[in-house]
């Protein structure tokens, strides 16, 4: 999968996601990752590696851009 980039409504970049393995990985504006899903466990985690929950929650994780 390649780099899936998410947009606000002005065209500015959010973030994106990156897919390694078999983890999905949600990054900032910045490149830094906020999280990852993987779905072997079917669980999303956030950048500490805590659960956030079951399913792809993976853009709750992503902070509102300035």
């Amino acid at each position: 999968m390649a780099k899936q980039y998410l947009r606000d409504k002005r065209g500015r970049i959010l973030g994106w996601l990156d897919q390694v393995n078999d983890k999905l990985y949600i990054r900032d504006w910045m490149g830094r990752i906020c999280g990852w899903y993987e779905n072997k466990t079917n669980y999303t985690r956030d950048k500490q590696g805590r659960i956030v929950g079951r399913g792809n929650l993976l853009t709750t994780l992503l902070p509102p851009r300035p």
